[in-house]
């Protein structure tokens, strides 16, 4: 089976707890297609993306500032690493050591559960940011990674006056890859500029 043949295209808008609207479009949680889509964002966007957990309270916007040296599996755990920094999300069947092993219930709640392409709407109804998000069994975010946004400076973050749409290259191809959506969608481009309501 193809990655494109396990496609669910449809989206749908949640309210985030922080009263945020956001469109959310499934992704599957296998782990041969989770695998391939962070392979896809860190070794060839490394330099594009900005990684971390986002919850309340804290939000970890990180970045590369060199390509990964090892993607890989062991144990149902994706690890990226940067050389020493690294970071490790359970994507698959996890059973831990021979010795020690993991019970269904602890394996369940560690491995990812939900997967999402996201766009986070502004109270206007237009998209502010883009990005792909990681929950476990318990619905606990693992990981965030913010796509290159058309409202900020690729180096500095500091708010563009002109909006950038060729900053939406990232998103256009995820979206066509990993939803089947060929065509820029013209919603993407209709948003006036970086502002959290």
């Amino acid at each position: 089976m193809t990655f494109e043949t396990k496609l669910k295209p449809l989206s749908k808008r949640i309210v985030d707890p922080d009263g945020a609207t956001v469109e959310v479009f499934p992704l599957p949680t296998d782990e041969e297609t989770l695998f391939e889509l962070m392979r896809e964002l860190f070794q060839n966007h490394w330099h594009e993306i900005t990684f971390g957990p986002i919850i309340q309270g804290a939000a970890w916007e990180m970045r590369a500032e060199r390509a990964p040296d090892k993607i890989r599996m062991f144990d149902g755990y994706l690890t990226v690493a940067f050389g020493v920094p690294h970071f490790h999300i359970c994507v698959g069947e996890h059973k831990g050591a021979h010795n020690n092993p993991v019970s269904p219930a602890l394996a369940r709640h560690r491995r990812t559960a939900r997967a999402e392409l996201y766009r986070r709407l502004k109270r206007d109804g237009t998209p502010l940011s883009w990005g792909l998000r990681l929950f476990n069994g318990k619905d606990e975010q693992q990981i965030t990674v913010l796509l290159p946004n058309p409202f900020l400076h690729p180096a500095t973050d500091k708010v563009l006056k002109t909006p950038d749409w060729s900053r939406l290259e990232l998103w256009d191809g995820l979206r066509a890859r990993w939803l089947g959506l060929d065509q820029p969608d013209p919603f993407d481009r209709s948003g006036r500029g970086f502002r959290h309501d």
